[in-house]
């Protein structure tokens, strides 16, 4: 191959991320040469709605398979938390990336976490899994709706239409924006979301020789933790309708390959939550464990009332 066309969205993230595989693409094989095709998604435009109102994760990565299966893209680059359960027959993730930090962040101009928050402060977040859990601990606050990329988020931030908004780390940190984490919320106070933190390279299933020349970028400690997330996800509908958190790390015991994995469904209200965490060897299996013990504790009630 002397050619590849990444597909991805028109977001300064997005660009870094699709940026950081071109880069990498492009040392490993010499003479191959990469370019981006920017595209806005529906999950773009579509700014004044939850994301589970407006027709869920997918919503970020149709139009950049469209643009693959047309042949106009081989390849493309996604923030793996906004990656759906199950991909669309004929696609595949030849691989996930090693795992930035995958915890959220409490930004603010005047407070220093979520505890200094006073009541009544308004918390902004596009994410049903972290206004849950924020309104769990700290029922007085209030947990607003905010859409857009990071920059329109902190814009917002900065002109005060909040007290404090709640990011991915990982963003900040790739957008070079670490300095306005004010704190980082422990996984205990905030269960991340499946798969978040970490990059995605989606491609169709039929590029056999496009799937191995991508296979150097898998982490495979990184994509083993995002399988086990996901297969909660998968196990529990897989939507994002679901306030849902899910965090798979290497088990402190032995052999390496086993993995803890923690879970957590909730309602919207954070007052009713349940949790569940588990290890194994297995990450499909591991996954789909946890989402079971999650129902037998309660999740299928919660579940039931969001359908």
């Amino acid at each position: 191959m002397k050619k590849l066309v990444i597909a991805t969205r028109r977001s300064r993230l997005a660009l870094w991320q699709a940026e950081h595989v071109k880069r990498r693409l492009e040392a490993a094989h010499a003479g191959l040469a990469v370019e981006l095709l920017p595209m806005t998604t529906r999950g773009d435009e579509m700014l004044e709605e939850r994301l589970d109102q407006a027709g869920g994760k997918g919503l970020f990565i149709k139009e950049l398979e469209h643009a693959m299966a047309a042949g106009r893209a081989d390849l493309a680059v996604h923030s793996m938390k906004d990656v759906p359960a199950e991909l669309p027959r004929g696609f595949v993730l030849a691989a996930i990336l090693e795992r930035e930090d995958p915890r959220d962040a409490f930004v603010s101009v005047h407070f220093e976490n979520l505890e200094a928050l006073t009541p009544g402060s308004v918390v902004g977040t596009s994410s049903l899994r972290r206004a849950a859990q924020i309104m769990e601990r700290h029922p007085r606050l209030e947990a607003r709706l905010l859409r857009g990329n990071v920059e329109t988020r902190l814009a917002k931030l900065d002109r005060g239409e909040y007290h404090a908004v709640i990011l991915a780390v990982a963003g900040l940190v790739r957008l070079g924006l670490a300095q306005r984490i004010r704190s980082r919320l422990d996984v205990e106070t905030s269960l991340p979301a499946p798969g978040q933190g970490a990059l995605g390279v989606e491609c169709l299933d039929s590029r056999e020789d496009l799937k191995k020349s991508l296979q150097f970028l898998q982490d495979d400690s990184t994509a083993a933790c995002v399988r086990a997330e996901r297969a909660v996800s998968r196990a529990l509908g897989g939507s994002c309708t679901i306030p849902l958190g899910a965090y798979a790390e290497p088990a402190a015991t032995l052999p390496k390959s086993r993995l803890r994995l923690r879970a957590l469904v909730a309602s919207p209200d954070g007052r009713r939550v349940v949790r569940a965490d588990g290890e194994g060897d297995d990450p499909e299996r591991l996954g789909a464990d946890i989402a079971e013990r999650l129902r037998a504790l309660g999740a299928e009630e919660i579940l039931e009332s969001l359908a």
